[in-house]
C-alpha cells in the first residue's frame, strides 16, 4: 500500500478517534464515543499491518481471536463493583504492551548500535513507563479487590528510596542510549522499573484509588506514545499523547475534588481500609443518632417536591442500582422531582457511578454533577444518601484539621431532610466520623442499601 494512502487513512483514524474521545466527556454520548474511538482504533491497527510489511499473520490473527474472546468474556461476566479492578487490569495491560513492543524493537536490530540516541532514548521510556504502568496497575487491582491491604504500606525512608530509584532508572536509560550493547543495563532498567511500579503503589492508601486509576491511565497512554515513537507510528503517538494528556486532566480534576495535591496523593500515605466502611461495627460514639423505617422513609419522600439521591460506592456494593430506579420510578409517578447529585470521586474510579446508574437506565439528565446540584440542596425536601461518606461529611466546610477540611463536598446538610442508608456508623475512606449522622435533621436507615430500597418499594405501594 502506497506510503501517502497509508498516512491519509492515519490522519482518518486520528480524526475519529479525537471526537470519540471528545464525545466521552458527557455520559449522553459517551456510548458512542467509546465505540467511535474503538473504530479509529481498529482501523488504525488493520493499516499498520499493512505498513509494517508483515511476513506472517498466522500468531497475530491467533492473538486477535484469543484476545477477543477472554475480552468479551470479561466483558460480559464482570459486575460493576468490580469494573475499578478491570479499568486496573486494562491500564496494566496497555503498558506492559508498549514495553513489550520497544523491547521487541530493541532486540529486532542485529545491531543496536545503528539506532539513533533519539530512538534508544524512547525505548528506554517506553520501556520504563510501561513497566512502571504494568506493576502498579495490579497493585493497584489488588488492593481494589482486597488480597492486598488498602492500608498504605510504607517502610521508613521509602520515599527517598523511590527517588533514588526514580533517578537510578532515568540514569540507566541515558547509559542505554550510551552504550546499546551492554544488555545488563537493558534487563536493570527493566527490573527497577518493574520495582519502581510496585513500590509507586504500595503507599498510597485505598481512599485514592480514584486517583491512581486516573494517573495509571495517563501513563498508559504516555507509554503508548512512546512505543509509538520506537515504531514510527504517527496513531499510535497521537492516541497515546491523548490519552495521556486525558488522564492529567482527569487527576488534576480528582485531586482538586479532594482537596489535595498529587503530590499528597502519592507520598502522603492516606486512607485505608476502612473505605469499605459499610460492613465494619459501629464507632464508639456518646452522639445520638435517629433512626428511620422504609414506612417513614416512604411517607417522607412521597410527599416532598424535590428529592436528590447522593450514590457511593456502597451502592455498587450492594448491587442496588436495579431497585433504586424502582424506587425512584415510583416516586416519578407520584409527581416526586427526582435527581441524581454525583461527586467526582463517589466509587472507586472516576465516572463509577455514572456508568453503575446507567446500567439501571437512569436517564442521562437526571445525572448532576456536584457544581450542578449543590446549589440545589436549599430547595431539596429529602436527600437520600446511599453508600456515600466522605463526600458528604460537613467536616469538609467546619472541621480545621480533620484530614478532609476544605475538600469539596455535596452540601446535603443544607437540605431539609437526609437519610443515610448505611449498615453502621463505621467511618469511610478517610478513617473518621462523619459529623452529618447526628444532625437533626438527619436519619439513619441501617441495613443493606439492596434490602432497605426493597423495603423502600414495598413501602411507597401502600403511600
Amino acid at each position: 500500500m502506497l506510503p501517502d494512502i497509508i498516512q491519509l487513512i492515519y490522519l482518518v483514524a486520528t480524526g475519529i478517534f479525537i471526537v470519540g474521545i471528545k464525545r466521552l466527556g458527557s455520559p449522553a454520548t459517551a456510548r458512542s464515543g467509546n465505540q467511535l474511538a474503538a473504530l479509529g482504533m481498529f482501523i488504525g491497527i488493520v493499516i499498520t499491518l499493512f505498513d509494517q510489511q508483515i511476513i506472517s499473520f498466522e500468531y497475530i490473527i491467533g492473538g486477535i481471536v484469543l484476545g477477543s474472546a477472554i475480552g468479551a468474556f470479561a466483558a460480559k461476566k464482570v459486575e460493576m463493583t468490580s469494573m475499578p479492578e478491570m479499568v486496573a487490569i486494562f491500564n496494566g495491560f496497555g503498558g506492559g504492551a508498549s514495553a513489550l513492543v520497544a523491547w521487541g524493537e530493541f532486540t529486532r536490530v542485529a545491531d543496536p548500535n545503528v539506532l539513533s540516541g533519539q530512538d534508544l532514548v524512547t525505548m528506554g521510556l517506553s520501556i520504563l513507563i510501561g513497566s512502571i504502568t504494568f506493576t502498579g496497575s495490579f497493585i493497584a487491582f489488588g488492593k481494589l479487590k482486597g488480597f492486598i491491604s488498602g492500608n498504605p504500606l510504607t517502610f521508613p525512608g521509602q520515599n527517598f528510596f523511590n527517588a533514588i530509584l526514580t533517578i537510578g532508572s532515568l540514569g540507566l536509560v541515558g547509559w542505554l542510549a550510551f552504550d546499546p550493547t551492554n544488555m545488563l543495563v537493558f534487563w536493570i532498567l527493566f527490573g527497577i522499573a518493574l520495582l519502581l511500579g510496585i513500590l509507586t503503589v504500595l503507599p498510597i492508601g485505598g481512599a485514592d484509588m480514584p486517583v491512581v486509576i486516573s494517573l495509571l491511565n495517563s501513563y498508559s497512554g504516555l507509554a503508548a506514545s512512546m512505543a509509538g515513537f520506537v515504531i514510527n507510528n504517527n496513531l499510535l503517538i497521537i492516541s497515546g499523547a491523548l490519552v495521556g494528556a486525558a488522564g492529567l486532566i482527569l487527576t488534576n480534576i480528582m485531586c482538586q475534588a479532594m482537596n489535595r495535591s498529587l503530590g499528597n496523593v502519592l507520598f502522603g500515605a492516606f486512607g485505608g481500609d476502612n473505605g469499605g466502611g459499610d460492613g465494619g461495627p459501629a464507632a464508639d460514639t456518646d452522639k445520638t443518632v435517629r433512626e428511620t423505617t422504609a414506612q417513614d422513609v416512604a411517607l417522607q419522600c412521597a410527599y416532598a417536591d424535590k428529592v436528590v439521591i447522593t450514590p457511593g460506592y456502597g451502592l455498587a456494593v450492594a448491587q442496588a442500582q436495579h431497585v433504586l430506579k424502582e424506587v425512584v420510578d415510583k416516586l416519578e409517578k407520584k409527581g416526586v422531582e427526582v435527581k441524581y447529585g454525583i461527586h467526582p470521586v463517589a466509587g472507586r474510579m472516576p465516572g463509577h457511578m455514572n456508568v453503575l446508574l446507567a446500567e439501571a437506565d437512569v436517564p442521562y439528565d437526571q445525572l448532576y454533577d456536584m457544581e450542578q446540584i449543590n446549589p440545589e440542596f436549599k430547595s431539596t425536601d429529602v436527600v437520600l444518601i446511599i453508600g456515600a461518606n466522605d463526600v458528604v461529611n460537613p467536616a469538609a466546610k467546619t472541621t480545621e484539621g480533620s484530614p478532609i477540611y476544605g475538600m469539596p463536598i455535596l452540601d446535603v446538610d443544607e437540605a431539609k431532610r437526609t437519610i443515610v442508608f448505611k449498615r453502621s456508623l463505621s467511618p469511610g475512606f478517610a478513617g473518621i466520623d462523619n459529623a452529618l449522622f447526628y444532625e437533626e435533621t438527619n436519619q439513619m436507615f441501617f441495613g443493606d442499601a439492596k434490602d432497605s430500597l426493597q423495603a423502600l418499594s414495598q413501602a411507597l405501594n401502600d403511600v
